[in-house]
C-alpha cells in the first residue's frame, strides 16, 4: 500500500505522467471532477448557501493535497492577530489525531494545552504550542466556530485547510501554492494533486507563494506572474532553516554533524534539502501524519533530525538523540490582510 502511495505521489508531480496506472487514475478523476464541480456549482449559483457566524473568518487553504506549508503560515497569522488584540481561534479538522472529530475538541484555550499530540493530531498540537490562540478540532467547522465564539469570545477565526469547506462563510480566502512543485501535473485527484480545478481561483482573495528555499528568486518571480495572470494580491512566504536543536535538552546540533533525517510530512524532499549543512547518512520517510512507535525510533542509530511537526509526537518517548529543525517563516501579515 505504501509503495502504491509513493508511485501515485510521483505521478502527481510528473508533468509527463503516462502509463497504465496513470490512465486508471485519470479515468477516476472524471468522477472526482463531477462531484467537486457539482458541489461548487450549487454554492456558486446560490442553491447551497454557506452559514455565516458572528466572527471574521479567514480560510487558509490550497488547491493541492498536502505539504504546501500551511501550518507555519496559520501560526504567523494567528500571532499577528493576537498581537493586535483580537481573540483568535484556529479551527482544524484534526486529521491524524485519535480524538473523534465528530466531537468539538478543545486542544487549547490559548493558555493551557489539554491533549497530547497523539490525541490532537500533530498540526493542531504544534499550533497550540506555538501560538496563544484557541485551537479547536472538529469535522463540523460551523459548530466548532460557534462554540469558540460562545465560550471564548472569539472575534477572529482561522480555518486551517478550509478552502474546500464551503459550508462555512468566510470573509477572506487565502490560498497557498508551493514555489517548487506548483500544481504538479495539473490533474484532478487521484491522477494529480488538484483538489479542484483552477476555476477555483475565482473564489481566491489572496495568493501566497510559499518559498521553501534559501534563494527566494523563483518564488518572487512566480508570485509576480501569478498576481498579474489572476489579478490577485499575491505575496511570498519565506520558509527558511533556523537551527537544529535537541528536543529534550534544547542543545543546538553543530554543523556537519552526522545524522539520519526522518519525517512523516507531505513533501519530505524539501525538508531534507534544508539539511545540507549536516552530514546526512540516510533518510527515513513515513506517510504523512504517521503515528510513530518507540520501536521504530530505537532501531535508528545515531542522531536523528526531524521536523518540529514530527517532534511533538516523538518527544514523549524520551530519546536523547532526536533533534528538530526549526524553520522561520517570514510573511507580511498586515499586508496580507489589508486591501
Amino acid at each position: 500500500m505504501k509503495k502504491l502511495k509513493t508511485e501515485i505521489t510521483k505521478i502527481h508531480y510528473d508533468k509527463n505522467a503516462k502509463g497504465p496506472l496513470f490512465n486508471v487514475l485519470k479515468f477516476c478523476s472524471l468522477f472526482y471532477g463531477l462531484g467537486s464541480g457539482l458541489k461548487n456549482k450549487l454554492y456558486d449559483n446560490g442553491i447551497l448557501k454557506p452559514k455565516k457566524v458572528n466572527a471574521y473568518v479567514i480560510s487558509i487553504g490550497n488547491l493541492t493535497t498536502g505539504g504546501v506549508g500551511k501550518t507555519p503560515v496559520v501560526a504567523e497569522l494567528a500571532k499577528y492577530l493576537i498581537e493586535k488584540g483580537e481573540k483568535t481561534a484556529i479551527v482544524s479538522r484534526g486529521y491524524g489525531g485519535k480524538l473523534s472529530n465528530k466531537n468539538i475538541n478543545v486542544i487549547s484555550d490559548g493558555k493551557e494545552i489539554f491533549h497530547t499530540a497523539e490525541m490532537a493530531g500533530d498540526e493542531p498540537f504544534w499550533l497550540a504550542q506555538n501560538t496563544k490562540a484557541v485551537v479547536i478540532t472538529s469535522k463540523n467547522r460551523i459548530a466548532a466556530s460557534e462554540f469558540a465564539i460562545k465560550n471564548f469570545g472569539v472575534t477572529k477565526i482561522i480555518l486551517d485547510d478550509g478552502f474546500q469547506h464551503r459550508k462555512l462563510h468566510r470573509d477572506l480566502d487565502i490560498v497557498l501554492m508551493d514555489s517548487e512543485k506548483g500544481f504538479g501535473n495539473e490533474n484532478l485527484l487521484p491522477a494529480g494533486p488538484l483538489r479542484e480545478g483552477t476555476e477555483a481561483f475565482s473564489r481566491v482573495d489572496r495568493l501566497v507563494v510559499v518559498s521553501k528555499n534559501t534563494d527566494h528568486t523563483r518564488a518572487e518571480k512566480l508570485a509576480k506572474i501569478m498576481g498579474k495572470k489572476l489579478k490577485l494580491k499575491t505575496q511570498v512566504a519565506k520558509a527558511e532553516p533556523d537551527i537544529v536543536y535537541n528536543i529534550k535538552t534544547g542543545e543546538e546540533l553543530s554543523k556537519n554533524a552526522q545524522a539520519c533525517a526522518m519525517s512523516a510530512i507531505g513533501q519530505p524532499e524539501q525538508f531534507y534539502a534544508f539539511l545540507k549543512d549536516y552530514d546526512i547518512k540516510s533518510t527515513v520517510t513515513f506517510d504523512d501524519h504517521h503515528q510513530y512507535t518507540k520501536d521504530e525510533i530505537s532501531e535508528i542509530q545515531g542522531n536523528i533530525i526531524t521536523t518540529e511537526k514530527d517532534a511533538v509526537k516523538l518527544k514523549p518517548f524520551g530519546f536523547d538523540n532526536i533533534y528538530a529543525l526549526r524553520l522561520k517563516t517570514v510573511i507580511n501579515c498586515g499586508d496580507l490582510l489589508n486591501d
